[in-house]
């Protein structure tokens, strides 16, 4: 569907917004910065954290409202502020993980928690097993026990199978899990992630539509990965980048130049130019 001029913008980061060398190109931030001086509102729906935010602010040199794990999570990047969560109980993080064990043996389990600001010291945010081996330099983990990394409710449970793609782990959980949680990846390295059932970026999306008072129906939403597809079929206008999961582009309305040849500031050229 092609719409207007937006009532919103949001992008995902990794593999979208930000170039292999995860910078936000002058392009880019030249692109953005033309949307928010119109008074239209421009967020972020990423798998990130809160605390791994700031980098694109940098970038940016904007402090956007964020979508965060993918979509549990809403936060205020310029008051350094979570607005919201929505977390996997502890009886259900169990479940998760016994099923997850069972289905995909050698598997190891992390948990992305959050608290009240993107560095509370207070709360450990990212915390694994032993068995977990990072799909990617993460040095905020906290290693504990099997049975400490469900103890606490999360936003996401993360699983991770070395050697496997994560294609082949949504196949072997989805019929299990449906209905029960969330399942999607950003990553096809052996890497997926749950949420709360219905948490996807496009539930995050609705939500900051209303925060900001703008109609939820206007939105151009940009993505890669499977994890983005929720917003791209939700939004008025779904873009995916030439990089994309063939799944993304099969989705989108529109494919775009890749992110490294600033595909997100070539779409938003058309209405802000």
């Amino acid at each position: 569907m092609n719409i207007d001029r937006p009532s919103l913008v949001a992008s995902d980061v990794d593999g979208t917004l930000i170039d292999h060398e995860e910078r936000v190109s002058a392009r880019t931030r030249e692109a953005v910065s033309s949307v928010i001086a119109s008074g239209t509102p421009f967020v972020l729906a990423t798998g990130r954290p809160p605390r791994w935010i700031h980098p694109v602010v940098e970038g940016l040199r904007y402090a956007p409202l964020a979508v965060c794990a993918n979509g549990a999570v809403i936060y205020d990047s310029a008051s350094d502020r979570v607005l919201s969560a929505t977390t996997l109980d502890v009886d259900v993080l169990a479940w998760l993980a016994e099923l997850a064990t069972d289905l995909l043996p050698g598997a190891g389990l992390a948990a992305e928690r959050v608290g009240a600001s993107a560095h509370d010291a207070a709360t450990a945010q990212f915390v694994s097993s032993p068995g977990y081996e990072h799909a990617w330099l993460n040095p905020d983990n906290t290693e504990m026990s099997d049975e400490e990394v469900i103890a606490t409710p999360a936003v996401k449970l993360l699983v991770r199978l070395p050697g496997a793609t994560s294609q082949s782990m949504v196949d072997a959980l989805a019929p299990h899990v449906a209905g029960k949680a969330d399942l999607t990846y950003s990553t096809n390295n052996g890497l997926v992630e749950l949420a709360a059932p219905g948490v996807t970026k496009a539930t995050g999306l609705v939500t900051v539509a209303e925060l900001l008072g703008v109609p939820s129906t206007g939105i151009a939403a940009f993505g890669d990965m499977p994890n983005d597809i929720p917003m791209l079929t939700f939004a008025g206008h779904g873009v995916a980048v030439d990089n994309a999961h063939p799944h993304t582009k099969a989705a989108a309305d529109e494919i775009t130049a890749s992110h490294a040849e600033d595909g997100v500031a070539k779409v938003l050229e058309r209405w802000w130019s």
